[in-house]
């Protein structure tokens, strides 16, 4: 058997996967739209997922 899956993504567990939002500050643009802002996580930054920790005493 050679197919391998690759293991699946480690979720953030600051985040839990949900990145990124959309904060709104309140009032409308010239365009009467809703003037917004994008916050990131900031452990992740804004992808959703954390590289696999290396456990102690393992070897690279």
């Amino acid at each position: 058997m050679t197919d391998h899956t690759p293991p699946p993504p480690h979720i953030c567990p600051n985040c839990d996967g949900f990145a990124s939002a959309a904060i709104t500050l309140g009032g409308r643009n010239a365009r009467g739209q809703l003037r917004t802002i994008t916050a990131h996580c900031p452990v992740c930054h804004g992808t959703g997922t954390v590289p696999a920790r290396v456990r102690e005493g393992a070897r690279a």
